[in-house]
């Protein structure tokens, strides 16, 4: 498919330098750029966590609110 755009003439001349040193058109870098922002990112597999990721001493349920959590946990 055709397609018109406008590159601002300081971009082209830096995009037709880079082209000539890598050998190639500005068509096919102009491709290149497309392709890349339209690839998605690759997936990293996320690790496993095992429960509890906290170890207790005395494990069960406690009570907490929000001053004691303050107390436990110093916020900048």
């Amino acid at each position: 498919m055709r397609t018109t755009i406008d590159i601002p003439d300081a971009m082209y001349r830096r995009l037709k330098a880079r082209a000539a040193r890598e050998g190639q058109s500005a068509k096919s870098l102009i491709l290149r750029g497309v392709e890349q922002v339209l690839t998605p990112p690759p997936t990293v597999p996320g690790r496993r966590v095992s429960l509890p990721i906290v170890r207790a001493k005395h494990p069960g349920t406690i009570t907490l609110d929000n001053a004691r959590i303050y107390d436990v946990i110093s916020f900048p």
